[in-house]
């Protein structure tokens, strides 16, 4: 296979899938062709073993966001005509209409001795699907063996109120998504039995051929790319050891948790395939308003509402907290919107608590007030000589 026609692969088509397709649609696309083109399904069936390794080998770059964004980045440089030309085999550097270009400055490694399959450049960004030794004959390489294909992670959200957020809390949530088979536990074989090392590819999940001046590491037909064969599969979960079921997780929220904030549960997301590890769960929390408190950061924050004798002569005040409530001194000749501080009152932290802020509010009377009310108010002002626009700048 030339280098041109490496590149010119379109393995969005082979998926089925739209370039700015999400890395679910293109998991989702990936595992539908797989198991309906795998060998075990279609004995005998040439077009569908074919069909199985192209797949395999589209997953393995598009499925991979590292290898997309470097494969997706490389084939907008060769079709706005940014590399004029492709060098032979053995040469490390390309003829570009602004000048030489390494292929290494494209992937993080020199293109090598080797050409394309050399160490780093190609090779290196399909993981070991191309894989050619250094004097490009068959054979002069072996694949690496396949990691097992990990579940995808979940993100869910959750709404908590400010109280459970603030002091934490352990809440269920309930998911339908990928589980280990309750059947045969996640081994993809049925109970009794066990999967076995693929004989073709003895445990690497790939097997080697050549074309030319290029070796190639592909996905084992016999296994699937596994590295293990199952000779008697789970008839729950077809020999995949997951299935789709809803599990009911319990969520510890962290004291102090705060709106839009993630909390990550390792290896509660998505299972993976006959035993590999599970994706995680990601959970993004939403608080809810209330009609009392506020924050800032650990502190907690509450308007009191304080009539103008309590400011004017001070007072004693009881103040609802998280945990219950707190007597705050109002000191005499305080000023509608003055702060006063409890210590350690307010949100728990690592570091330590936060403090609470209670914020004066001036309480007016209300609108109808008796004549004489509001004469006998006026009265007790002018006997204490009161003048709220004494001292204001507008006043001269």
């Amino acid at each position: 296979m030339s280098q041109r026609e490496w590149v010119e692969k379109d393995y969005y088509a082979e998926l089925g899938v739209s370039k700015s397709a999400t890395a679910d649609e293109i998991r989702k696309a990936y595992r539908k062709l797989a198991s309906d083109n795998h060998p075990d399904k279609n004995p005998g069936d040439k077009a569908a073993e074919e069909k199985f390794k192209r797949v395999g080998e589209a997953n393995s770059v598009i499925g991979d966001p590292a290898k997309r964004k470097e494969y997706d980045e490389f084939r907008a440089q060769v079709s706005s005509g940014g590399f004029g030309g492709f060098a032979p085999p053995g040469g490390g550097r390309y003829t570009t209409t602004g000048g030489d270009f390494d292929i290494g400055d494209l992937f993080g490694g020199a293109a090598g001795a080797g050409g394309a399959g050399g160490a780093g450049g190609f090779s290196d960004l399909f993981g070991g699907l191309f894989n050619q030794g250094r004097g490009g004959g068959a054979g002069a390489g072996r694949g690496r063996a396949q990691r097992p294909q990990g579940g995808q992670d979940v993100e869910t959200a959750l709404t908590l109120s400010f109280r459970e957020a603030a002091l934490g809390e352990t809440v269920q949530i309930r998911l339908s998504s990928a589980s280990p088979c309750l059947t045969c536990h996640g081994s993809g074989a049925r109970p009794g039995t066990s999967p076995k090392v693929c004989g073709t590819c003895h445990g690497a999940g790939v097997t080697q051929r050549t074309q030319g001046a290029f070796g190639f590491a592909e996905p084992c037909t016999d296994c699937g790319g596994t590295g293990s064969k199952i000779d008697d599969p789970c008839p729950d979960c077809t020999g995949s050891g997951v299935t789709d079921r809803a599990r009911t997780i319990n969520v510890k929220v962290p004291a102090g948790v705060q709106d839009g904030q993630r909390i990550r549960l390792s290896g509660q997301g998505e299972a993976g395939f006959r035993g590999a590890p599970s994706g995680d769960l990601y959970v993004t929390v939403t608080v809810s308003k209330d009609a009392v408190f506020d924050r800032d950061g650990a502190d907690l924050l509450v308007d009191l509402p304080v009539s103008y004798p309590e400011l004017v002569r001070g007072s004693q005040v009881s103040v609802p907290t998280l945990t219950g409530r707190v007597t705050v001194k109002v000191p005499a000749g305080s000023r509608d919107g003055q702060i006063l501080r409890v210590r350690g009152r307010g949100i728990a932290r690592k570091s330590g608590t936060g403090d609470l802020k209670v914020t004066l509010r001036v309480a007016t009377p209300p609108a109808g007030m008796a004549e004489a009310e509001l004469a006998a108010y006026d009265d007790a002002l002018r006997a204490a000589g009161f003048d709220p626009r004494s001292g204001w700048a507008g006043s001269a």
